[in-house]
């Protein structure tokens, strides 16, 4: 018996491994032209995991792999399977009782498993116990001795209760375990939180035509991701071609696509696996994902500062395989930004997730059921981890693609001559709704007009 649940609790591994990423290790295919991108049709696209049957044998496998971990004694010392059973009840969104009474069994030795399973299992909590657990994370700060695993822990906290007696007990153990804080990007970011009086950045958020007619860098045509500062309510794609102009239907009208930018965990953007990061990212042309919950239709392949070189971020790569790498500061990706945001706080937040060694945070379609989040304010949309989501339909029978937002999007994109730009996410305001093309029309034609 105990050899046939080994092996299903090997398989919920492999499957936790490949939620938190687009690629589970194998290679993805060649970047797209723009003139095969224009050539793509939704029935060129196929995920057998999104047809009836498909999408059954997959939940039924994971509800079997949690079935099997319930089954199985709980050793918290000799524990592997735990951050993968977090991970399938956040994707499924079953119920967060199931695997509590295991999960507070694990926290107060947290401390002495490798790094990797703390975060993990430090993130499921976050995602699915904050309030139930603090006072086990409470007790397990003073252990926590790597910056990420900290930082996840007091954002758990701050879940929990956001007080200014929280975020000053909090604050006094960031400082006792790490003394050199302001050099580590997560723990820089956890700082301004943890502020007796945390800055209002919506509250002096410059003019946003301003950063809408920014050149960032001529001649390349820009996707601008606006969102709400709740990630729960999705934001609106719109794409400025290399001409200063914003992209049109054939109608005439604004193209413009909703887009979620929301983690399952939750997390801030500097953390792994958390929300979008504001900022600005370089993109280099298409991807394809091999995970099998984002699917085949093509990704455009953001990359943050610093996990882009110099030369991949201003698209002027070295002719030279001996010259020397031209070094990142802060002050070249801050010289991208029109002069009313450079100061700007929560633009910052790329930069510092590009430090923390985020990566693959892509613009990508998805083939999560949706049904799994119906009570939810995003629904029909499903959180990822962390990256930019765009809406797709597929054949319940056989899982062809049937329309595709994420596809309309690259095609978009194409559509400005090149596949090569940028990337902007930023945060409008804290408006509890999605964001609508009303909400930002007026400033982008200003801005394409130059006001």
């Amino acid at each position: 018996m105990w050899e046939s649940v080994a092996v299903v609790l090997a398989a919920i591994a492999a499957l936790w491994h490949g939620a938190h990423s687009p690629n589970d290790g194998a290679a993805s295919q060649a970047p797209l032209s723009v003139a095969q991108v224009m050539a793509l049709k939704p029935a060129h696209m196929q995920a057998p995991v999104t047809s009836a049957e498909g999408e059954r044998a997959a939940r039924d496998a994971e509800w079997a792999a949690l079935q099997a971990f319930l089954a199985t004694p709980f050793d918290p010392a000799s524990d592997e399977v735990l951050p993968a059973v977090l991970e399938s009840i956040a994707l499924f969104n079953w119920d967060a009782a199931l695997a509590q009474p295991q999960t507070f069994q694990a926290l107060p030795r947290l401390a002495d498993k490798p790094v990797e399973y703390q975060r993990a299992v430090l993130t499921g909590v976050h995602t699915l116990y904050a309030r139930q657990a603090a006072p086990a994370v409470a007790a397990l700060l003073p252990a926590l001795v790597t910056p990420k695993e900290f930082a996840i822990a007091a954002y758990t906290m701050l879940r929990a209760s956001d007080t200014q007696d929280q975020r000053a007990r909090l604050r006094t153990h960031m400082r006792a375990n790490f003394p050199a804080w302001e050099q580590e990007p997560r723990l820089i970011a956890l700082e301004r939180r943890l502020r007796p009086e945390p800055p209002s950045d919506l509250s002096v958020r410059p003019a946003l035509r301003d950063l809408l007619a920014a050149p960032l860098k001529p001649g390349y045509p820009v996707v601008f991701s606006l969102q709400r500062q709740n990630r729960h309510y999705p934001g609106l794609a719109v794409i400025r071609g290399n001409d200063g102009r914003f992209v049109r239907n054939p109608d005439g009208s604004l193209f413009a696509l909703p887009q979620l930018a929301l983690a399952k965990s939750g997390l801030p953007g500097t953390i792994t696996n958390g929300n979008t990061p504001q900022g600005l990212f370089v993109v280099k042309g298409t991807v394809r994902a091999t995970n099998v919950w984002i699917g085949p239709t093509p990704a455009l392949h953001s990359k943050l500062p610093t996990e882009a070189s110099v030369e991949e971020f201003e698209h002027a790569p070295s002719s030279d395989p001996a010259q020397t790498p031209v070094a990142w500061d802060e002050s070249r990706y801050r010289s991208y930004w029109p002069v009313s945001w450079q100061d700007y706080a929560p633009l910052r937040e790329a930069w510092l997730a590009g430090l923390a060694g985020r990566d693959e945070i892509w613009i990508h379609g998805d083939t999560v059921n949706p049904e799994y989040y119906r009570n939810a304010p995003y629904f029909p949309y499903a959180p990822s981890a962390g990256c930019l989501v765009a809406m797709e339909y597929w054949s319940k029978d056989d899982g062809t693609l049937l329309q595709s937002d994420q596809l309309a999007l690259v095609k978009a994109f194409a559509s400005t001559g090149q596949l090569q730009g940028y990337l902007v996410v930023v945060d409008l305001d804290d408006r509890p709704q999605a964001v609508a093309v009303v909400d930002v029309l007026h400033e982008l034609l200003a801005a394409e007009a130059g006001r």
